[in-house]
């Protein structure tokens, strides 16, 4: 659909080539920001960073691939608790385990993280928020009995399956043995 101007006219203009004061292309770019003011060294950088995915990125699909031929059923991008405003990647509601891929570099991996070239001192605050955020949730999560289960993006899947399936069967256990028997 394309915008329209306060005539009502459409504007078939790109957003940023149409010279009409509407809300259709110019509230747009208000909205969205002007590139040449962007917190991205370059257009290029902007494009690529505004291109990478919050969830079904291909080591998250790729753990879910290997854990549901497993027979394990899991909710995708949930919020472990109501009250907690972030979402695990994978969540395992009655065995209380939340698993989350993080990607290397914006968790700060010890082994595959380097540091950005332009903008350093953005990322390096960015990266440290993040790892602290992470910090926070897992302790947010053990506090409500949960457990947290943290997979980089580069490890081997089978691997990184093998630690959530056990996580999830130990604390399925440890439930089962806990509860009243009828």
């Amino acid at each position: 659909m394309s915008p329209t101007s306060a005539s009502g006219a459409n504007c078939s203009a790109s957003f940023d080539g149409c010279a009409e004061d509407h809300l259709g292309c110019n509230g747009y770019l208000a909205y969205m920001g002007d590139s040449s003011q962007s917190w991205a060294s370059t257009p290029a950088v902007r494009a690529s960073m505004r291109a990478n995915r919050s969830r079904d990125t291909r080591p998250e699909l790729l753990l879910r691939r290997e854990l549901h031929a497993k027979g394990y059923r899991y909710r995708v991008a949930s919020r472990p608790l109501p009250d907690l405003r972030r979402t695990a990647d994978l969540v395992f509601s009655r065995a209380k385990v939340a698993v989350f891929v993080d990607g290397c570099f914006w968790h700060g991996c010890p082994i595959h993280h380097r540091l950005a070239k332009r903008n350093r001192e953005y990322w390096e605050q960015k990266v440290q928020r993040n790892r602290r955020r992470d910090s926070e949730v897992d302790a947010r999560l053990a506090e409500a009995g949960w457990l947290s289960v943290r997979i980089w993006e580069h490890e081997d899947v089978a691997s990184a399956a093998l630690r959530v399936s056990q996580a999830v069967d130990s604390r399925r256990r440890a439930v089962r043995s806990t509860s009243p028997q009828n």
